[in-house]
């Protein structure tokens, strides 16, 4: 542990930051996730609806560098193919 004052204080926002962090990756793993359930349910309606939030949860994560935007293309091309199958 950290003697120093400002030290003490970094570690308490290091730490608030890692729960948010976490918090929103574990977010945008669920969007994708659901998104490819939908697709192999070929729930068109559904895809599209999990595909839109995806969609705003990977160009989130992209603005806030939680996630690289090359990244984030590839997903995002990835599931605009997906969806696309279901015609």
């Amino acid at each position: 542990m950290a003697n120093i004052k400002s030290q003490k204080k970094r570690a308490l926002t290091n730490a608030k930051a890692n729960l948010k962090n976490s918090s929103e990756k574990s977010q945008l793993r669920t969007a994708i996730k659901k998104v490819n359930a939908a697709v192999a349910a070929n729930d068109k309606q559904a895809a599209n609806e999990a595909f839109n939030k995806a969609n705003a949860l990977l160009d989130k994560a992209a603005t806030s560098h939680l996630k690289h935007k090359n990244y984030v293309a590839r997903q995002k091309a990835r599931l605009a193919k997906a969806v696309a199958t279901l015609g």
